[in-house]
């Protein structure tokens, strides 16, 4: 099977995927991964894209997708992929199509997180991590014991720097900005699968693998 997964930062995409994979026994591709499996195995396009990343810089879609493209080409994508990620804006989806098209495959499903904006913006703005050990809490959703100390070893609690508002604001904006089209386009296609990321964690899991049994 081999599937799109599509949602908002905040939307639990990450949790999700992990557990779809498991339950399919599908590899889970992140474009961050192949970076840096690319980038490990000092390939061509990961040399290239080493240089964009050591200067901060966004890597060029022409070597994301040659690193997508070297990515599942591997032996281990044969019974199926869940590809997270990617594509990001509609030209990378149509590239998607393209790659694919190369290999002999196709996309089965596109499963997209949908969940409110301004829940979103709650669940980054809120979300906070510890320095020592990396435990991740919440103020509203899962408040330490004592505020700013983590439960499990006393270590100081941080917000991100990309999880304040004005970066929080500005992050819900691209994507969905971005993203709207790529909706449109597999929502065409008839393999656009919605599924309610504002539920219960084990809720949205029971829908994900409901609309891919369908």
């Amino acid at each position: 099977m081999n599937i799109v997964f599509m949602g908002p930062p905040g939307a639990g995409k990450g949790t999700q995927a992990d557990r779809i994979v498991k339950r399919f026994g599908i590899p889970h591709i992140s474009t961050g991964d192949a970076f840096r499996q690319a980038m490990q195995e000092g390939t061509p396009l990961g040399l290239k894209a080493k240089e964009y990343v050591s200067q901060g810089l966004l890597v060029p879609d022409e070597i994301t997708n040659g690193i997508v493209r070297e990515r599942l080409a591997q032996p281990d994508c044969a019974g199926g992929f869940l590809l997270d990620g990617f594509p990001r804006t509609l030209a990378q989806a149509e590239t998607l199509d393209d790659i694919l098209a190369s290999l002999n495959r196709g996309i089965d499903h596109v499963v997209y997180l949908k969940v409110d904006r301004d829940l979103l913006f709650i669940r980054l703005t809120g979300r906070r991590i510890c320095k020592s050990c990396g435990e991740i809490y919440h103020t509203k959703f899962r408040p330490p014991r004592t505020e700013g100390v983590c439960d499990k070893c006393g270590g100081e609690l941080m917000q991100r720097a990309d999880d304040s508002e004005e970066k929080v604001g500005t992050r819900l904006d691209e994507y969905f900005n971005k993203t709207e089209p790529v909706l449109k386009y597999y929502d065409a296609k008839g393999l656009l699968r919605e599924v309610d990321g504002e539920r219960d964690i084990d809720e949205v899991t029971a829908q994900i693998g409901a609309v891919l049994k369908g």
